[in-house]
């Protein structure tokens, strides 16, 4: 079969039935309402884009102090969820799938966003480089975050639980478990901000230990076929890296083949400025091409794809689905278009964070 009629050809990722290859990534967007309720637009903005095969939300706090940027969804309140709920049902009635990706940004946040907790939580108390958004939408410097007790971690566990209740009471397909880009769980992999002593630190063992907690308290509400879980191996956003990429992600994948997970979501390095600042790793792999061999079970991969790269990595069996991000947000009917070679909307970068309906649900469709 050609890459084209691959990216056409349903599958189940696990529990999760696929009409076609193509997934919508998660994709911030910034318009959550008061409360960090998801935008009453963003049931439009979803249901637009149901002829994905598979749609993974916008990432989606566990917890106040899970968030990193102003106006970023939730999904630890009944009234996040009841919004969920509607958006979950409008993609249904399109025939259309969603998961919903669960992210705590660790570090990576400021302590106007959640005053009532304080400084942000992190592994180790490691300041990122640079500066971020505070609650008033203006640039602050990265504050020293909290290094997680024990106890912290433990009630992390709850928080993710929880999460995957209120995702399970809105409907959702399945989760995925966001452990990319320098977020919380990423921080606990990589041992530059991961310089703990306990039994959370140290060891490539003890680093991946979180990870399996995550995934273990998750699986206790959907069951592990209807779980999918993402990585950024050689990732440079959000200041982290490790001193032994290979290895650890080898070892994290090893890891996740005991888990019969719905699949394994990986980010390209080339979409993640891989190399960059101080460390370039000269040996970085495709991730496709090096991982895909090592996950025993379903396989997709994201990272600045257009059409004819995803269908050759499908054609090449490097992956088993292809997401796109940028793309999806001009396209609500990507999947229409790649399947007629229509031309493409081109996106406009200036309204993909914070605003309305414009360069939200604005954008034509054929």
């Amino acid at each position: 079969m050609s890459g084209k009629e691959i990216m056409f050809t349903p599958i189940n990722l696990g529990a999760i039935q696929l009409k076609n290859r193509l997934v919508m990534a998660p994709l911030t967007r910034m318009r959550a309402v008061t409360g960090h309720v998801p935008n009453p637009l963003a049931k439009t903005y979803y249901a637009q884009r149901a002829s994905a095969g598979l749609i993974i939300t916008e990432a989606t706090q566990i917890s106040p102090i899970g968030m990193g940027y102003p106006a970023t969804p939730g999904i630890y309140t009944a009234e996040q969820t009841s919004a969920w709920k509607e958006i979950v049902e409008a993609v249904h009635a399109k025939g259309g799938s969603i998961v919903s990706q669960l992210w705590h940004v660790g570090r990576i946040s400021h302590s106007s966003l959640h005053p009532e907790h304080g400084a942000p939580e992190a592994p180790s108390a490691i300041p990122p480089a640079g500066q971020t958004y505070g609650a008033d939408w203006q640039l602050y410097d990265y504050e020293v975050p909290k290094a997680m007790s024990i106890e912290d971690i433990a009630r992390l566990l709850k928080e993710y639980e929880l999460a995957a209740q209120n995702a399970k009471a809105a409907g959702f397909d399945g989760v995925e478990i966001h452990a990319a880009n320098g977020y919380l769980l990423d921080q606990f992999l990589q041992d530059k901000t991961n310089q703990r002593q306990d039994q959370y630190g140290g060891s490539i063992e003890n680093r991946l230990r979180i990870l399996g907690e995550v995934i273990e308290a998750v699986a206790k509400v959907f069951p592990s076929d209807r779980i999918g879980l993402r990585l950024s191996p050689y990732g440079t956003f959000n200041d982290i890296s490790d001193s032994d990429p290979v290895a650890l992600f080898n070892a994290v994948i090893k890891k996740l083949n005991g888990y019969n997970l719905a699949y394994l979501h990986m980010i390209e390095p080339r979409s993640t400025s891989a190399g960059g600042g101080d460390q370039v790793f000269e040996d970085a792999p495709i991730t496709s091409e090096i991982f895909r061999a090592a996950y025993q079970g379903k396989f997709m991969t994201a990272g600045g794809y257009d059409q004819a790269m995803g269908e050759k990595v499908l054609e090449d069996g490097l992956a088993d689905a292809v997401a796109y991000g940028r793309l999806y947000i001009s396209n609500p009917d990507l999947a229409e278009r790649f399947q007629q070679n229509a031309a493409l909307n081109p996106y406009d970068r200036a309204s993909f964070y914070g605003g309305q309906e414009v360069g939200y649900i604005d954008y034509p469709t054929l």
